[in-house]
């Protein structure tokens, strides 16, 4: 939560000279576009007020322009809406939007510049023009900012940024109290910080409706060691707000803007907004209330601003938490999801995420949802760090197991870039075998006369569409085994087995629809005695897979 301060000392730093100008100016945008370009349609907003300030590399760690302390050109800055880019002494303007009580300035580094970090591993220079503050609610918002400074200044710092890096990319943390804030604390730090990632994202929800706890949960996922980023959720609004707009003045005092863009190497990212709340619900106030997943016109006009100045065969990648397409509940995906995939069909080089469902699913987005790209978008339903809101019997550390609905374990995603390209690497379990990509539901024993009637299930986690898995016992012939739609035998099992849990501990929720799931059954004739199932698989992106399971045949 690093927002820029307006207190801090603006000094006019000399020009560059225009050779190292332009040259970073080309570097910084990835075009060559005029400084101080408004990058977008005029409006009647650019005769109202304008927000200035500088951009500067802050090589002093002072946190003030000027000196050594040299503006940058050709940074992207924004209101949330229009971008500009800085001109040779690092300055900008934009106007103030008229659409809603504040606007939220920020700087969107480019790649080698990133912005300083807080002690609690958020990165985002931000400042919030917020006059009368927010509205009385619950959990407190914004005080009164009074009128806009003279300068808004963003420090910038340089950072290495190699063209192959990887990143953490994980759903839901949603944390309902401290108990589960533990929960969390206890075991998700320690597994990200072995993967050497350069970030972490987590895809909203970061609370279970207490936002109260929103400090409590970064410092926790601080003590990874590494920068996150965060996401908006449906559980992280305003209950009591009165419209959408002031449903984010918590979450947006904590965390800074809801929708916002940066480079890391030679890829662009994009946090993105999807989360419209439609009002409190009359017969329970101060509850969830009616949300859907849709994008509003301000977060669609910032990502065509945004895209426009980038090249079109560069890597985007796009943070959402509601998925673009939800095969199982209609209701519980992005409505107008087609915009953004006008606002994609061009560019060759795209990846999403989200979470929300709390299950796990590689998703290929094409002409059948009016995608138009030459190939299809990959969407990644993603699972999550609470996996099923941690329900489920106590495992050694009494944690609970929180299988998520599909069967999937609670984990997290690792995410390989390489230039334009990039590779997911499975699913990391947290609190068992991180590498542990599947598991296999059968009978421990079986009759002699039965074994070809026997049927058994794997469920490989992070499977993508052209998946295959197959299946032998001991050194017989390979089968292939069948992909089906259905719940995961496991997750049925847990659910009945926890049904009587106490507080504190819930049952699991009931089994949903497995989208990564296959069946087999095992040859006929087997001998009395132990035999071994062989698993071996390819998730459908280039990663083997393989398990054993022993069971008797009697």
């Amino acid at each position: 939560m690093t927002a820029a301060s307006p207190e801090a000392g603006f000094a006019t730093p000399p020009a560059l000279p225009r050779r190292r100008f332009l040259r970073q100016l080309a570097y910084g945008s990835g075009a060559l576009l005029a400084p101080n370009l408004l990058i977008r349609r005029a409006t009647a907003a650019d005769n109202g007020p304008h927000a200035r300030g500088i951009v500067f590399h802050d090589r002093s760690g002072s946190g003030r322009a000027g000196g050594d302390n040299p503006g940058l050109a050709g940074i992207a800055v924004s209101n949330g809406r229009d971008l500009t880019l800085t001109d040779e002494r690092g300055e900008w303007s934009l106007p103030v939007l008229d659409d809603s009580p504040s606007t939220d300035f920020m700087v969107l580094p480019a790649r080698g510049w990133t912005t300083p970090l807080s002690a609690d591993a958020c990165r985002l220079a931000h400042y919030t023009h917020h006059p009368e503050g927010s509205p009385q609610q619950r959990y407190p918002g914004f005080e009164p900012t009074g009128p806009l400074p003279e300068r808004i200044p963003f420090p910038l710092i340089e950072q290495e940024q190699a063209d192959r890096f990887k990143i953490i990319v994980c759903g839901d943390p949603q944390p309902r109290d401290q108990r589960e804030v533990d929960y969390i604390a206890q075991s998700v730090p320690r597994e990200i910080a072995r993967e050497q990632a350069d970030f972490a994202v987590a895809l909203g929800d970061i609370m279970f409706d207490d936002l109260d706890l929103f400090p409590a949960l970064r410092g926790a996922l601080a003590s990874a060691g590494l920068p996150w980023h965060y996401v908006i959720g449906n559980h992280d609004l305003n209950f009591d707000a009165p419209d959408h707009t002031h449903s984010r003045e918590t979450y947006r005092h904590q965390f800074g803007p809801t929708t916002y863009a940066f480079d890391h190497g030679p890829v662009h990212f994009i946090v993105v907004d999807n989360v419209e709340w439609e009002g409190a619900r009359e017969d329970s106030p101060g509850a969830t209330g009616f949300y859907r997943g849709y994008l509003q016109e301000r977060e669609l006009e910032f990502i065509t601003n945004d895209l426009e100045r980038l090249p079109k065969d560069q890597l985007v990648v796009i943070f959402m938490h509601i998925p673009l397409l939800n095969p199982y509940s209609p209701r519980h995906q992005t409505q107008n999801r087609d915009r953004l995939y006008k606002l994609l069909k061009d560019r060759p080089n795209t990846l999403s995420f989200s979470a929300h469902t709390h299950w796990h699913h590689h998703l290929m987005i094409g002409d059948d949802d009016g995608f138009a790209g030459a190939a299809p978008h990959h969407h990644v339903i993603s699972g999550t760090l609470c996996g099923s809101w941690f329900r489920g019997a106590p495992g050694m550390d009494m944690i609970p197991q929180a299988v998520m609905s599909d069967g999937t374990p609670r984990g997290y995603q690792v995410v390989q870039f390489d230039r334009n390209s990039y590779a997911i690497d499975g699913y990391k379990v947290i609190g068992g075998d991180r590498d542990r990509h599947l598991h296999i539901s059968m009978a421990d024993e079986v009759a002699a006369a039965e074994t070809g009637a026997e049927s058994y299930h794997v469920n490989l986690y992070s499977a993508g569409p052209a998946a295959v898995v197959r299946a032998r016992v001991a050194d017989g012939p390979w089968q292939e085994l069948e992909r089906v739609e259905q719940a995961d035998p496991l997750m049925a099992m847990l659910h009945e087995r926890d049904a009587d849990l106490q507080l504190p501990w819930r049952p699991h929720p009931r089994p949903s629809t497995c989208p990564h799931l296959w069946t087999g059954r095992l040859p006929e004739g087997l001998a009395p005695g132990t035999h071994v199932l062989q698993i071996e698989a390819d998730d459908g992106f280039g990663h083997p897979r393989s398990d054993l399971r022993p069971f008797r045949v009697v």
